[in-house]
């Protein structure tokens, strides 16, 4: 007989860029007089505001928020270190008898979350610079390297995510083995039992979002955000500065491109983005995703249905 204790119910909203589901996060975590556990990579650097989307003061006297503004761009916040504190604020949450609601967009510190990651063999300082020198000369060709070894990977991961395919290629080279073979290995559930919902939207409608969300971030001073992380020392390739909005900014401030350029290829960046986060939810593996329409067309209501049920009309947690 499994003898362990049964897992926890965790509610996640997830979704893609400009979704909606930082609304519907907060709407539904005030309701149920909980606090957000944030799973947003960039959310964690601060200064970092206007180009993450991040909650602004109203949202965050309205419900308390974790794991944003924590570190300096300067520094580089891993998914093992976000899987450390997410599970320690989570655990703290419920000791306070409330309800931590999971909200974010980086679907692969959600994988983290809820199953796990694999005990990866350590860097290798030398192979790590070569694959970084060999992706300066020919992103393309080193793609297509983890295309040939693990597809499976390449697929999820994507030809723009540098750091990922960097790294599945280092354990590919170190193990003999895809970074996929690892994954499955690994895979488990970390106590928690997910709840996991994500407003939907017709593609068109949410890339339309993307698109006046975008106009609105320039509109609001990005511009002038990024000039100032700058000044105060952040060097341009820092890893904080390699989220959308910022990435593009970059190459307008080093004259790499004009201002309308930078405005353009954020708005396709983020359409990218948000076409790979539907193929990740679409092939969702860490639990049954529920699509629900968003906070303003009932998605709160929907969600707090749906977790009432989980729980059986009981509790908070």
């Amino acid at each position: 007989m499994d003898e362990r204790p049964k897992p926890e119910p965790l509610l996640l909203v997830i979704g893609p860029t400009a979704s909606g589901k930082s609304r519907l996060g907060l709407e539904v975590a005030e309701a149920l007089g909980g606090e957000i556990v944030s799973a947003d990579a960039f959310a964690v650097y601060r200064r970092l505001d206007i180009g993450t989307d991040k909650p602004d003061a109203d949202a965050r006297r309205r419900v308390r928020h974790h794991l944003v503004d924590i570190v300096d761009p300067i520094e580089r916040f891993s998914a093992g270190a976000f899987l450390r504190e997410a599970t320690a604020t989570i655990a703290g949450i419920r000791a306070r008898g409330l309800t931590p609601v999971v909200v974010g967009g980086t679907h692969f510190w959600v994988r983290a979350l809820l199953l796990g990651l694999f005990p990866a063999p350590p860097r290798d300082p030398e192979r790590s610079a070569r694959l970084a020198a060999e992706w300066a000369a020919d992103p393309g060709e080193v793609f297509a390297r983890l295309v040939a070894c693990d597809p499976v990977a390449a697929a999820k991961i994507g030809p723009g995510d540098r750091q990922r395919v960097l790294r599945a290629l280092e354990v590919f080279e170190a193990t003999g083995r895809p970074i996929t073979e690892h994954w499955a290995e690994h895979r488990r559930r970390r106590g928690f039992e997910p709840v996991i919902v994500a407003p939907e939207r017709p593609r068109a409608e949410l890339y339309a979002k993307i698109d006046a969300r975008v106009d609105l971030m320039y509109e609001s001073g990005l511009r002038e955000e990024v000039q100032q992380i700058l000044a105060s020392g952040v060097p341009f390739d820092a890893h904080a500065l390699k989220a959308i909005g910022y990435r593009q900014l970059v190459e307008h401030l080093t004259g790499r491109c004009s201002l309308e350029s930078a405005i353009d290829n954020t708005k396709r960046a983020s359409r990218r983005l948000a076409k790979r986060q539907l193929t990740w939810l679409r092939s969702l593996t860490e639990g049954e995703l529920r699509w629900l329409p968003p906070a303003e067309r009932g998605g709160t209501a929907a969600t707090l249905r749906l977790w009432s049920e989980t729980l059986g009309g009981g509790g908070q947690r």
